[in-house]
């Protein structure tokens, strides 16, 4: 005979199998994600049938059908995390439907007070559905982040279990208004993370974690306190007594965790092991000796204070790992700071605003939470020390003399890795601050500056020059065993399709003024003949009078353009540079999709720019300064060569993203990330290749090279800053010019071709192609 329950269970059946039918069809959800679903419907169904009677319940009440609702959503939440096989693109699938199974948990408990059918079925019902909904999260994000995430979601069970072997834990607790807002914070951070990159997504789930872990200690502390006193789970009244013990003894680990985590923790993320944090830090012998010797008011000012320092020591450390991974290096104080904008658009490009604001709020509450923390876990330690005065002097005095025999040996346990640092970064700051008024010096002393036009790149007259940096294009696309087959192909053929077509080529290593990123200022360095390796180099640059490579073109008489196409702010720089035309995504006529940070196909730049510049007959040479970016960085949503007589307006490029690898599907192997990186190189180069055999002729002269090398995650352990450059052209004159250079035939450089700083490659131009003897600046 039918019952209302079961009548309600077979709706929520059959709510589940259609939400599993549709993400079938929109997600490809596959036959291990269907079968996962079925088994936890199976499962619910058998403990509600079992549960419900024992809590003396007949049918659901209102709140209790609200949060059915929820268990069917985190039905769907299970399959798709289960099924691995299904495309990445999915990804926003999950996110939306655990975000609208998090959004009823703050639904059925209101329903419940309004309508009077508060129970302890509803509240159990409710505590599990969520508890799996956060375990299933948790072990989503654990194949991205590391198997320390799946605590946050096995947290709860193993209190569960916990209970079996001390009854006091199964004992209620009374509500707590902190308590429950962790809880909640759970299910928001694990599906937020799932849209950030891999920095913030760990810095916050484990803030997450830790949050849960500070609330299941006081609710642990609260059920061994309250133990005796609770009829249900009755212990030994003598035992009561150790309850402040295990509460300070708590507290207390965690303090100085925290605080060792920042004296000792590394700024790269390979060094961060075990062994790291098996280390005497003499700062914190420092400061126990400096708590035991104030006077209390002082004592607590100090311990803030140090907190404080603690704090920002770790953020800074924090934000090094951050640097070290993306750009190589570690993060600059003083002038690294403008990198932060360029860092949230390109999360935005990437993927989406939803995520670059997650970011921005992230880091601000991972900084307010690191120094609140820092703070109370220095005064927490301060008071114990003091309250063990004896202890603590003896612990301290043996340390000490442990930590000199160690140091004096040269063995890494007597660690000064955190006073080291701020040292470093304080002398840095330093020289920063002084450094762009050395540079502005330097950039006063060019022996270009008043070289008349008629005496400038007079071997190139005629002829148009393409200036064009491919972003990424290292070194390592042409070295590394695992990238280079395939680049080397393109290469390789490519000089050969360029020589069918009368073109030669010479090729050679250029070191770039940067790693990892920021581009901007390899563009400079090549265009100034300086090495602008900083922001504040940058910025003196270009309110200085310094003659660029295009501004020299533009005093000899060529029209000079300047093509960036991932601009979408106004780029008063190109002023200085001296381009009579500034094309950027906005103004060169491009009607399609973006590929992930890339704003343009680099076949339509180029096609783009030989329609608006190059294809007149009655114009002047041109030279353009050309920015591709489908080589940029997460290598994701790639674009296909097309014909070029189809590239139009870019309208045909409309399906071409999401017919592309997503950033979800690629970033958690290596190997992939790896593939991805070449197979924008290869596109890239095509381009380049395809665009000389098909437009180019005996007046077009081509200098590609790489921007900067890609980052840690392609290049490994190496902050080599080597990049290739080429020079393609069809006048053998072009190449008389430059022939005391040594570079090698081909677009392909050896690894014995030449070398030569990146700052050098203006004047050695115009030296080639112009007056040698220069006029110097006054």
């Amino acid at each position: 005979m039918s019952t209302p329950t079961t009548r309600t269970l077979t709706v929520a059946a059959m709510a589940l199998a259609a939400m599993l039918a549709l993400l079938t069809r929109v997600s490809g959800l596959g036959p291990p994600g269907w079968l996962a679903a079925l088994a936890y419907g199976v499962a619910g169904w058998a403990v509600l049938t079992e549960a419900m009677p024992r809590y003396g319940v007949s049918r659901f009440g209102p709140a209790d059908l609200v949060t059915l609702v929820r268990a069917v959503l985190v039905g769907a939440v299970t399959a798709m995390v289960v099924d691995t096989g299904h495309p990445s693109e999915s990804v926003w699938a999950l996110v939306i439907v655990a975000g609208l199974a998090l959004s009823t948990d703050a639904v059925d408990g209101r329903v419940a007070r309004r309508t009077g059918t508060v129970s302890k079925f509803g509240a159990r019902f409710d505590m599990e559905v969520d508890a799996f909904l956060i375990l299933v999260l948790s072990a989503h994000i654990a194949t991205q982040f590391g198997w320390w995430v799946l605590a946050i979601g096995g947290m709860r069970y193993v209190f569960v279990a916990a209970a079996r072997i001390w009854p006091w834990l199964g004992a209620p607790l009374p509500t707590r208004l902190t308590s429950k807002a962790v809880a909640a914070a759970q299910g928001i951070v694990l599906t937020v993370v799932m849209l950030l990159p891999t920095v913030p997504g760990t810095i916050l789930v484990g803030l997450a974690l830790l949050a849960l872990t500070w609330s299941f200690a006081h609710d642990v502390r609260w059920l061994h306190r309250n133990r005796a006193t609770a009829p249900a789970v009755a212990t030994d009244a003598t035992k009561t007594a150790q309850q402040p013990r295990i509460r300070r003894r708590v507290f207390t680990t965690l303090a100085g965790v925290l605080v060792l985590f920042a004296l000792l923790a590394p700024t790269h993320l390979s060094q961060l092991t075990p062994a790291t944090f098996v280390r005497i830090p003499v700062e914190g012998l420092l400061v126990a000796g400096l708590v035991l010797v104030l006077p209390t008011r002082s004592r607590r000012v100090a311990a803030a204070l140090v907190g404080v320092g603690l704090a920002l020591v770790m953020i800074m450390k924090l934000v090094d790992i951050g640097f070290q991974e993306t750009l190589g290096r570690q993060f600059h104080p003083v002038y690294d700071w403008t990198a932060l904008q360029p860092a949230v658009e390109f999360v935005e490009d990437s993927v989406g605003s939803f995520a670059s604001v997650a970011a921005v709020v992230g880091a601000i509450l991972l900084v307010l939470g690191v120094v609140v923390a820092m703070v109370l876990a220095v005064l927490r330690l301060s008071t114990v020390a003091v309250s063990r005065r004896k202890v603590t002097t003896r612990g301290m005095a043996a340390l000490g003399v442990v930590w000199v025999a160690l140091a004096v040996i040269g063995q890494p346990v007597a660690a000064n890795s955190a006073a080291n640092e701020v040292f470093d970064d304080i002398r840095q700051a330093r020289a920063d601050l002084l450094d762009p008024d050395v540079f502005a010096q330097q950039a006063a002393h060019d022996k270009f500056r008043y070289a008349p036009g008629d005496e400038l790149l007079n071997g190139l007259r005629g002829k148009d020059v393409l200036l064009v940096f491919v972003e990424s294009y290292g070194r390592v696309a042409v070295e590394n065993p695992n990238i280079a087959p395939s680049v080397d192909r393109v290469l390789d053929d490519g000089t050969e399709a360029l020589r069918a077509a009368g073109f030669e080529s010479r090729s050679a290593f250029t070191t770039s003024a940067t790693f990892g990123g920021l581009s901007w200022l390899a563009h400079a360095t090549t265009q100034s003949g300086l090495r602008v390796d900083t922001q504040p180099r940058y910025d003196a640059l270009v309110s200085s009078e310094r003659l660029t490579l295009s501004g020299a073109f533009s005093r000899a008489g060529w029209r000079t353009v300047g093509v960036s196409p991932s601009i979408v702010r106004d780029w008063p720089e190109a002023e200085y540079f001296g381009y009579d035309k500034a094309y950027v995504r906005d103004n060169v006529g491009y009607k399609g999709p973006n590929f992930s940070y890339a704003k343009m196909p680099d076949q339509y730049t180029m096609s783009a720019l030989h329609r608006n510049e190059l294809a007149a007959e009655d114009r002047r040479p041109v030279m353009a300064e050309i920015d591709l970016v489908s080589s940029h960085i997460p290598w994701t949503h790639l674009p296909r060569m097309i014909d070029w007589d189809t590239v139009g307006d870019g309208s045909i490029y409309g399906p071409m993203p999401a017919q592309g690898k997503t950033k979800a599907e690629v970033w958690p192997d290596p190997v992939k990330v790896r593939d991805a990186y070449a197979e924008s190189i290869r596109y890239s180069l095509t381009t380049l290749i395809e665009y000389m055999t098909r437009y180019g002729d005996k007046d077009t002269v081509m200098v590609f090279l790489g921007d900067h090398q890609p980052g840690p995650s392609i290049t490994g352990d190496t902050t080599m800053h080597d990049v290739p450059i080429t020079l393609v052209a069809g006048d053998p004159a072009v190449f008389d010019s430059i022939g005391s250079w040594g570079w090698e035939k081909g677009l392909n450089p050896s690894p014995s071709a030449p070398v030569f700083p990146m700052e050098q490659f203006r004047d050695r131009f115009l030296t080639a192609f112009g007056s040698e003897k220069g006029h110097p600046g006054t």
